[in-house]
């Protein structure tokens, strides 16, 4: 059983800056791939990054390259995203996903465990 608590969200102008974290409760974090999804009312949840348990090279959405970096710290049990230059489109409470394995996936169903979410609002 993993338990994921986000955190770091908040209100931001366009082109500033977040750094959400997820931490990560349990004894085998190391062995799970990490995701970060988003979610605005009426939208399906959509794919935001995700990272493998070794680490290694984050997967990205397309709207988020060059922008959003991934990271995680084992010894923390914790994941980030780094959110810069940020755009009113961004607005949308981010989930922290879990699921076993090395790997990376965008597939929302693939992820067993889910935390409650974080809100990020980018006023324009």
């Amino acid at each position: 059983q993993v338990q994921l608590v986000e955190s770091g969200g908040g209100l931001v102008q366009a082109g500033g800056s977040l750094r959400l974290s997820c931490a990560a409760s349990g004894r085998t974090f190391s062995t799970y791939t990490m995701g970060w999804f988003r979610q605005t009312p009426g939208k399906e949840r959509e794919f935001v990054a995700a990272i493998s348990w070794g680490g290694g090279s984050p997967s990205y959405v397309d709207s988020v390259k060059g922008r959003f970096t991934m990271s995680r710290d084992n010894a923390k049990n914790t994941v980030y995203l780094q959110m810069n230059s940020l755009k009113p489109e961004a607005t949308a409470v981010y989930y922290c996903a879990a699921r076993r394995g090395s790997r990376v996936t965008n597939t929302l169903d693939s992820y067993e465990y889910w935390g409650q979410g974080t809100q990020v609002t980018v006023s324009s």
